[in-house]
């Protein structure tokens, strides 16, 4: 699990590489927080294409983060899932709240 970001025009973005499961799960929400909290922007992108394997542990991490940006008016994107997220997110309808771009 490795997460990689930078802020560039009032975007944060966020790339997730690995697994996200009950394993990386901690480490992950953590990472994400901090950048979260640690950084003034107007939108998150976050780019899957990494994310080789997301669990509903994940799932649920990023419900969190969803509802931790949209108590502060932040929207959050999905850019550049990998066909395995992409799946879990269209049959979750997490797309519904963070809907894919790019």
């Amino acid at each position: 699990m490795r997460i990689e970001n930078k802020l560039f025009n009032n975007t944060l973005y966020i790339a997730i590489y690995g697994e996200l499961d009950e394993y990386t799960a901690v480490y992950t929400r953590n990472e994400l927080d901090k950048l979260i909290t640690q950084n003034e922007m107007k939108r998150v992108v976050v780019d899957l294409s990494e994310l080789t394997f997301m669990d509903s542990t994940g799932v649920g991490i990023m419900i969190g983060r969803f509802k931790k940006l949209k108590a502060k008016n932040i929207p959050i994107f999905i850019a550049n899932p990998s066909k395995t997220v992409d799946k879990i997110f269209t049959m979750t309808g997490l797309y519904e709240i963070m809907p894919k771009i790019g």
